[in-house]
């Protein structure tokens, strides 16, 4: 059988057509990234660190590679490179950071500008893009940046009893600026837990819990780890004879750690305390501290566990002291909704009589996350 020259020219134009739209180059805007082993991925340059970047690439998603791994990166995207040490705090500091187009290999991050600079990839602070760098000292509004959930348990029964327990929780907290590559300025928290119960007898009288604990807190950041702040806090507890105890002061926070996954802070103040009781023969107005620590985590898969405790100690009456505790942790199950498990335990030296020191609270319920 013979074949044409027609047939020939035909398969040879197709070869070299596959072969051109297999070395077909990296679309307008994309960013190249090419890997010590040979690899190469386009896609974009998203941010990286002194020990890797993250790369969203078109075909695999957004992959994390060590600079070791890395021969070459190009992006005409703008980035804004920070060198360790560097604080930026105020918007004149921006001044001093080199922005533009990157050229990276895996010794250095180069500025490609009118006079480029380069930086080691072992001094690398943070290298992002340069809209959220001017992004990060914006003024936002008061009713932007915050990150929390909302958590509802409700609990019905309908028998010989009846029986109703509902309990909620909103933790808020915003921080300025929100993001981790910046030292934080300023920070907002605010917290309510509340939970409710009442059981009905034919014959017999209602039994009624009733709790609530309300705070809120500014830190203003002195330098990346102490803080000042001024807080405010009440608390209702029926089961214990507390109508009411209002505390209001300020003091002094220090950051232990603080990592991508985790953050533990202590912190000590000097406080008002107003304490209202059933009995009003036993109500109190004290001077005190108040010692606290709070301490989260997020594990693989989002999982989120926060953990806080204080204790609230007078000076003028010392036997009047009381502490709590609470601990949650928070699975995500669906986009922003989530289960959240969580106790809280209320100590109180000084209830009245016929009242418990001792008040445990346990909930289980669904969370919306804000975040």
């Amino acid at each position: 059988m013979q074949i044409s020259k027609f047939s020939v020219s035909m398969f040879l134009g197709a070869t070299m057509t596959w072969q051109l739209l297999g070395q077909a180059p990296a679309k307008p805007g994309s960013d190249v990234l090419i890997l010590t082993n040979g690899e190469k991925l386009v896609g974009h340059f998203e941010h990286a660190t002194d020990t890797s970047l993250v790369f969203k690439s078109d075909t695999a998603g957004e992959v994390t590679v060590k600079w070791s791994a890395v021969q070459e990166l190009q992006s005409s995207a703008n980035f804004a490179v920070i060198p360790k040490g560097v604080t930026l705090r105020h918007k004149e500091d921006k001044a001093g950071i080199a922005t533009g187009p990157i050229r990276a290999n895996s010794r250095s991050v180069e500025i490609q500008a009118q006079q480029p600079k380069s930086t080691p990839t072992a001094d690398l602070g943070n290298v992002v893009d340069q809209a959220s760098f001017d992004r990060a000292f914006e003024r936002v509004s008061l009713l932007q940046g915050w990150k929390g959930g909302a958590t509802l348990g409700i609990a019905l029964t309908e028998a010989t009893q009846k029986s109703t327990s509902i309990a909620t929780a909103i933790n808020l907290t915003r921080t300025s600026p929100d993001v981790n590559w910046l030292a934080t300025r300023s920070r907002t928290i605010f917290g309510f837990n509340q939970a409710y119960g009442k059981v009905s007898q034919p014959g017999s009288p209602d039994v009624k819990t009733s709790l609530y604990h309300a705070e809120l807190e500014q830190d203003e950041f002195l330098n990346p780890r102490l803080y000042a702040f001024l807080e405010g806090a009440i608390d209702h507890n029926f089961s214990q004879g507390l109508k009411l105890q209002q505390v209001y002061g300020g003091g002094i926070g220090f950051v232990v750690f603080k990592e991508a996954n985790q953050e533990l802070d202590v912190k000590a103040s000097l406080d008002y305390i107003n304490q209202r009781f059933d009995k009003p023969g036993l109500n109190k107005s004290l001077i005190g501290s108040v010692f606290g620590e709070n301490y989260s985590r997020t594990f693989a898969h989002g999982i989120l566990l926060t953990e806080a405790g204080a204790l609230t100690q007078p000076w003028n009456d010392t036997s009047a002291y009381s502490a709590v505790g609470n601990v949650a942790l928070t699975l995500p199950v669906y986009h922003r909704l989530g289960l959240t498990l969580a106790a809280l335990d209320n100590f109180l030296n000084n209830p009245p009589p016929g009242f418990k020191k001792n008040s445990f609270q346990f909930t289980a319920g669904i969370t919306y996350s804000f975040q």
